[in-house]
């Protein structure tokens, strides 16, 4: 598919098909994600993939779809998905990297970190997710974690890890569009642009 075309298509699908996803697709997407911006190479991310259904049926409830996407008449599209893929991020990890001696200042302090580019670095693995999903003929829908602490219990998480985000993969079925869409898509020319003077 053309690079124009993946991203147009890419939207967040709150229903999937029942079919499984073959394993070689999702490490393919997985494999993509791995080339996503990294930060000094430090490569701080981490996925965990959960194909169980009762496992996936625990995450559903820790990330509130019962108490939360239903009531705004969504499927229950975290559970229901064959495949949900927890994108996590180690700022440890930052760390040690730049400390590193080809990364510390000339005095040898770390750098100050004005931005925590370890979320960035998982922002932009999960937005290679979500594109590459929708090259693999699949579509995808993301939550972001505020359980985290039950999140990383459930699963084994090691405590430097933080998951981000989740997202839900599979074969699309018919959803209900979210109510956020009728704001519409900013026009081009609406966007602010800044200039050199």
């Amino acid at each position: 598919m053309e690079f124009e075309d993946v991203v147009a298509k890419r939207r967040m699908v709150r229903n999937f098909q029942s079919r499984s996803v073959p394993k070689e697709v999702i490490d393919r997407i997985l494999e993509l994600a791995q080339h996503g911006p990294s930060a000094g190479f430090t490569q701080g991310c981490a996925y965990v993939v959960v194909t169980d259904r009762m496992l996936r049926r625990r995450i559903g409830v820790i990330q509130g779809e019962d108490d939360f996407y239903l009531q705004r008449r969504f499927h229950k599209f975290i559970s229901e998905a064959p495949v949900l893929i927890i994108v996590c991020v180690s700022e440890r990890l930052y760390h040690d990297r730049y400390r590193e001696p080809d990364k510390l200042k000339e005095d040898g302090a770390e750098i100050e970190w004005t931005v925590p580019f370890w979320h960035f670095d998982g922002g932009a693995a999960s937005m290679i997710i979500l594109l590459a999903a929708v090259n693999s003929g699949l579509a995808a829908a993301l939550t972001g974690v505020f359980r985290a602490n039950e999140l990383r219990k459930l699963l084994g998480i090691p405590e430097h890890f933080q998951p981000l985000c989740v997202i839900s993969l599979g074969y699309r079925a018919d959803d209900v569009p979210s109510s956020s869409l009728r704001r519409g898509r900013r026009p081009v020319a609406d966007v602010v642009h800044f200039e050199h003077w």
